[in-house]
């Protein structure tokens, strides 16, 4: 059933290239901004765990995969069967304890055997394949994870949290010297510390801050609110005042 209809998506792709002078007009390129958006979508409709709406979001998302692919044939570059050839043979490759008769003792044995089968199928070095356009606390993350699947890792939680703590005092002796340059190379490696110690706690720090960031709208736009009742704005305020609808706001939360 699944088949069938996937089929049918790709001929109405086929036809709107076909038919559709918008459609007939684009390129990888004049598509890829709307292709990332749909992606952020899909993470937001799962942080809010609104299923209906991830559902629709999932759909966009594949609509752009058959939009790219259907493309590509157009110029001759490969066809939607190939891509899916690809990501078939790619799995069944990178699970030979499925698919074949590895053996393994857990999930960690199977990412390290993950990493190791891409170095034998080209890749020069295990951080390479980390996309160049991820944001940097994102990528931070990923670097990250992929040096620890080969065991390049801290032993523990202590002293990963030391590391934080030696970046956060060379920030501080460093900041009393005003060297720009100097101090964002050092804000870097707190920073960078910092996804480290996230990432040994179990939690992607990029779904962390964006929480944080939303949580920080949600109360800017109740001070901006409550000053509006009060037939101001936050140009007509003061941190004192603004302060005090922030400590209420946490309690509507």
């Amino acid at each position: 059933m699944a088949g069938k209809k996937f089929e049918e998506l790709v001929n109405i792709m086929y036809r709107l290239r076909k038919e559709c002078p918008w459609d007939k007009e684009q390129t990888h390129h004049s598509i890829k901004s709307a292709t990332l958006e749909e992606t952020y979508e899909v993470v937001e409709a799962i942080d809010d765990e609104d299923y209906n709406e991830l559902k629709e979001e999932l759909g966009d998302l594949l609509l752009h995969i058959v939009f790219h692919s259907v493309i590509a044939e157009d110029a001759g570059n490969f066809k939607i069967d190939e891509v899916i050839d690809s990501i078939s043979d790619k799995l069944i490759r990178r699970h030979p304890h499925v698919f074949s008769d590895t053996k393994v003792n857990g999930t960690a044995d199977i990412t390290r055997n993950w990493e190791t089968i891409k170095l034998a199928e080209g890749r020069k070095s295990v951080v390479e394949g980390v996309p160049k356009n991820l944001p940097e606390l994102h990528k931070a993350f990923r670097l990250q994870e992929k040096a620890s699947k080969v065991g390049f890792d801290w032993d523990n939680l202590e002293n990963v949290w030391a590391k934080v703590e030696e970046e956060l005092n060379e920030v501080k002796e460093l900041q009393k010297t005003k060297e720009i340059p100097k101090l964002e190379k050092e804000i870097g490696d707190l920073l960078f510390s910092i996804v480290n110690y996230t990432r040994f706690l179990g939690i992607n720090p990029e779904n962390a801050l964006r929480r944080t960031n939303e949580k920080f709208v949600k109360r800017f736009q109740y001070i901006e609110e409550k000053l509006k009742e009060n037939g101001k704005s936050v140009a007509d305020s003061n941190l004192e005042e603004m302060d005090k609808f922030w400590e209420e706001s946490k309690g509507t939360e």
